[in-house]
């Protein structure tokens, strides 16, 4: 067992382990044995990830006494939809999964919500198991009971809360990430630091390939869970970690979903915080410096659709509750603040942004 392990828990309604280190996925069959006695493990990857880790993933947790069967699907955030999500399902029941088993998802975001989202309908609910290989699960998606898949009328209409039996994230993973899928994660991270943490904000600064450490990850999951711990289902507090993820999400329908979800918080996040300065919120200027970091990390940091055409996209925004929508407002670094604003509002909002 890799003895450089850190463990935090999510302290929701049913607490969970997440551990983060290197090399777990050797070692996962050992981590889940600690909380269940031998199963069915429905191991679900996609056609990226599968080839890389499935294998070894597979072979940890047979070694602990689990029965494995797997289950592969096409990647990419295309392929998030209802019809995949039936395919699992279906294989899940072919294989004869009972609710004393378990679905585990290896690999990124898409993988995890398809994952957690199935094991939520399937019978009712079956345990799930998160196995995150990108920077982007592993600090934000695969933490905190967000499943689901997307509908034509927008990005994850369908779905539901469904906290993970565990979350076990290997940070060797990273290493065989595509640069540009590994600066995704890396704005979903900076997130928390403009949210309440100028100290990693800093950090970032001065970061590098590499860099995404064990302890960074584990502090940006640490940040989440005080976000999630009382809010499980977003309605308060939790609406804070939606920072940047408005004008983020009408970006990725805008464009087809050609443009990934972290390049979208990139770009959303910097609209946002334009926004702030130019309608009075702010109480220092920040925007450039936000910019100039994420542009480092090779991140978009503006759009060119319109500020039109982004509040039509935000018009099915889940987030909506009647007219209104509720925006986090970045006042400087480690400082923001909720702003429900009217559905006829939100183009004038983003022009702010958008504009010069």
């Amino acid at each position: 067992m890799n003895g450089g392990i850190t463990e935090l828990t999510i302290r929701t309604g049913s607490p969970y382990p997440v551990w983060v280190g290197d090399g777990l996925l050797r070692d996962c069959g050992e981590l889940l044995a600690r909380r269940t006695a031998p199963c069915t493990v429905f191991l679900v990857s996609d056609d990226v990830v599968a080839p890389l880790y499935m294998e070894r993933t597979a072979q940890a947790f047979a070694a602990a006494g689990f029965t494995v069967v797997r289950h592969m699907f096409p990647h990419g955030e295309a392929h998030k939809t209802p019809e995949t999500l039936m395919q699992l399902v279906e294989h899940m029941a072919q294989a004869g999964l009972t609710r004393a088993d378990i679905a585990a998802a290896l690999g990124g975001g898409v993988t995890g919500d398809l994952t957690g989202f199935a094991a939520s309908v399937y019978q009712r609910g079956i345990r799930c198991v998160q196995l995150p290989t990108t920077v982007l699960a592993a600090v934000d998606s695969s933490v905190g009971g967000k499943t689901a898949v997307d509908l034509p009328a927008g990005k994850n209409l369908m779905g539901s809360f469904w906290q993970p039996f565990a979350v076990i994230c290997d940070c060797e993973t990273f290493a065989t990430l595509p640069p540009a899928v590994y600066a995704d994660g890396l704005a979903e991270a900076v997130k928390y630091g403009v949210l309440c943490d100028p100290a990693l904000f800093a950090r970032f600064e001065g970061f590098s390939r590499g860099d995404a450490t064990a302890d960074l990850i584990a502090r940006c999951i640490s940040i989440k869970e005080q976000y999630v711990t009382g809010d499980e289902t977003d309605h308060g507090k939790r609406q804070f970690l939606n920072l940047g993820h408005t004008p983020a999400h009408a970006i990725e329908k805008c464009s087809g979903y050609a443009v990934s979800h972290g390049s979208a918080v990139a770009a959303g996040m910097v609209l946002m915080a334009r926004t702030s300065e130019r309608l009075d919120y702010a109480s220092e200027a920040f925007s450039d410096r936000l910019a100039a970091l994420l542009a480092r990390f090779g991140l978009p940091t503006h759009t060119d659709f319109t500020a039109r055409e982004l509040s039509d996209a935000a018009v099915s925004d889940k987030k909506r509750r009647g007219d209104t929508l509720t925006l986090v407002m970045p006042r400087a670094i480690g400082d923001c603040v909720l702003v429900p604003v009217k559905m006829e509002e939100l183009e004038r909002i983003f022009e702010a942004g958008i504009d010069g």
